[in-house]
């Protein structure tokens, strides 16, 4: 990206904004220039700036940048508010229909992954998740979703930063035994919570990803495991794989994003 010098200042800071969210790792001033081409001073004083009113934070290097939470609150509002979430929302409730569970689209958050939009089940006993819950990351099948998406270094720094608490008799509560699912995990293009979470809960979950491939939110459904259990995996993923794909043309494509 070579950014015009002319270019509006108030621009160039969503341009920022825009480089470090499409990045894997925390970017310096330099690194994130290399993209746009500005004056050094000019990125140093509009990374400063982003950073002191909370959109940017600095990480363990100390000269290196990464979304703070006023920005991935404001990315989350864009996913929640744009035109494609009533499309969004739809494609859960195709997905409800054929499962017969509640379904969830589930985005990760600095305190978890947090429900940002669901379709409820019509049976009389259900487990109740409420849109805007937050669960661990480590004992749910869109968390362990999101970390089998990381690298396997960055997924082993982010599984040694978490605290494993053991929420049932089947959460990992040890960092090796959760790795090694987690490479399953993205061999597979699926994971699943088997009780890890609650007692009696099962949950399948599966990536949705942007036209590069990077994680953008889980696709996932649970129920009592009465009603879902090991025996509906391979259908319940292939559904949720193909709704991820769905869910990735309304969200990225704008030919086939609702007007």
């Amino acid at each position: 990206m070579n950014v015009d010098k002319r270019i509006p200042t108030n621009l160039r800071t969503l341009l920022i904004l825009e480089i470090v969210g499409r990045s894997d790792s925390a970017m310096s001033p330099t690194e994130i220039n290399a993209e746009l081409g500005l004056p050094k001073q000019t990125v140093h004083r509009l990374v400063a700036t982003l950073e002191r009113e909370g959109f940017l934070i600095r990480d363990a290097d100390r000269n290196k940048f990464r979304p703070a939470r006023r920005a991935r609150m404001m990315a989350s509002g864009l996913l929640y508010a744009s035109r494609a979430s009533i499309a969004r929302h739809q494609i859960l409730e195709d997905v409800a229909a054929e499962v017969k569970e509640a379904v969830n689209f589930v985005v990760p958050e600095a305190s978890g992954m947090n429900y940002l939009d669901r379709v409820e089940t019509n049976w009389p006993f259900r487990i109740q998740l409420p849109r805007g819950t937050n669960v661990p990351f480590h004992c749910t099948a869109s968390g362990k979703t999101f970390m089998a998406s990381l690298s396997p270094a960055k997924r082993r720094t982010f599984v040694q930063s978490l605290s494993l608490d053991g929420k049932t008799a089947n959460t990992h509560t040890t960092p090796d035994t959760l790795l090694d699912e987690l490479a399953q995990i993205a061999r597979q293009g699926y994971a699943i919570d088997n009780e890890e979470f609650m007692d009696n809960m099962f949950a399948i979950a599966v990536p949705v990803t942007d036209d590069d491939g990077r994680f953008c939110a889980a696709l996932a459904t649970h129920g009592p495991k009465s009603r879902l259990n090991e025996s509906h995996v391979a259908a319940g993923a292939q559904v949720l794989k193909t709704a991820a794909t769905r869910l990735r043309a309304t969200m990225f494509d704008e030919e086939t994003a609702p007007s």
